[in-house]
């Protein structure tokens, strides 16, 4: 439970005065005069101010000096005004720069030489000595104190910066997935779209079955829609309507999706099949997934490959086509530059991996990931010989 600076203060203040009452009635057993109204009316000027230590720290500290001195003069027994002075000193070097802070000590080493010679003490060294090391330690403190207090709201400031870096990176990603997603759920819109128009009065089927394709495709992108806002609207929860991140079980499906919009693709598997991370699933899927939206817009037509293959301590997926077919034109210009290669370097890049992309020596183009595996998966089967 953290209590209010002011009551805080509020409680420093009463215990301070406490101490000082309990010592005020030792005063005549230490050869000082018994304290009287106006003493104990300035032993409550000396400690109750404190409670606006914090507020003005500076006036506090004068004010309790003053009394000190006054009370001093008064020739009451010092020890007893000594406390709200003392914590005046070090609430001045914890708030204030260090020469506020060196005057303020100055001024209770003065106050505190003062008291000695009008009590007549014995020993003026050891008097000297407590009015050079007091003011010293309690300035020491206050600036520990105060560099602490510094480096602590400095530390948290960093912190909330790099948060809101965090989120903005992670808005960015977020974005760059959905961009991933949308273009290529419209890309096969677009290319089924176009068969559709084709077939439409010669081939009824095909077309019915290139408005299904749209249909599902259109379904799966608001879904993915659905999905990355629920990600950008709260914290910790997977999609919006709770539906899991794609995996690679979910490859046989978008190969046959992007078939079905005219891109003759084959899915083959080598090794032996293990549990992979979610987020390295994820990573291999969308890599798949920006690949063939590529061959979509890029290479109409075109044969492509996909291999996925389990090897020791990785896992390797390449996708690779044959290049245009020739007589039909690419829907964008052919090179195969933008944000989704970026975003697949990225995604390589994030879980320790490799990719190369580019031209292919024997025609078309190709990419190739490479992800680590971690050392779990290992155990439970990585070491697959080829």
């Amino acid at each position: 439970m953290r209590l209010h600076p002011l009551a805080a203060d509020g409680l420093i203040a009463a215990a301070l005065t406490t101490v000082a009452v309990l010592l005020g009635t030792e005063a005549v057993a230490q050869g000082w005069p018994a304290l009287d109204p106006l003493a104990w009316t300035l032993v409550a000027l000396l400690t109750l101010p404190l409670v606006l230590r914090t507020r003005a720290s500076v006036t506090v500290c004068l004010a309790v000096h003053a009394c000190w001195a006054v009370y001093v003069t008064l020739g009451y027994w010092p020890v007893v005004g000594s406390f709200g002075p003392m914590l005046a000193v070090y609430t001045v070097a914890s708030l204030r720069p260090t020469r506020t802070a060196a005057a303020c000590a100055a001024l209770l080493a003065g106050v505190w030489i003062y008291a000695g010679l009008r009590s007549d003490a014995g020993s003026m060294a050891s008097v000297a000595g407590q009015a050079v090391g007091f003011p010293l330690v309690l300035w020491r403190f206050g600036y520990v104190a105060r560099r602490t207090g510094e480096l602590t709201l400095r530390l948290r400031a960093e912190q909330a910066d790099r948060a809101r870096r965090e989120v903005a990176e992670e808005r960015v990603r977020i974005a760059r997935e959905l961009h991933d997603v949308v273009a290529h759920h419209i890309a096969v819109i677009n290319v089924q779209a176009g068969l559709a128009r084709f077939v439409f009065r010669s081939d009824a089927r095909t077309a019915r079955e290139a408005l299904d394709t749209i249909e599902g495709a259109s379904g799966e992108a608001l879904a993915e829609l659905r999905r990355m806002l629920g990600l950008l609207r709260a914290d910790g929860v997977q999609g919006a309507d709770g539906a899991p991140a794609p995996g690679l079980d979910q490859l046989d499906e978008m190969v046959t999706r992007v078939r079905t919009g005219g891109v003759g693709v084959e899915l083959r598997v080598t090794g032996t099949p293990r549990p992979l991370p979610p987020g390295v699933q994820l990573c291999v899927y969308r890599v798949v997934q920006e690949a063939l939206t590529n061959v979509l817009k890029h290479a109409p037509g075109a044969a492509a490959a996909v291999e996925l293959a389990y090897r020791a301590g990785e896992v390797t997926v390449s996708v690779a086509d044959e290049g245009p077919v020739e007589g039909l034109d690419p829907v964008t210009p052919a090179e195969r530059g933008g944000h989704g290669l970026i975003g697949m370097r990225e995604r390589a890049k994030l879980y320790g991996g490799t990719i190369v992309v580019g031209p292919r020596s024997e025609g078309g183009f190709g990419v190739r990931l490479t992800l680590p595996t971690p050392v779990q998966a290992a155990r439970r089967g990585d070491a697959v010989r080829e």
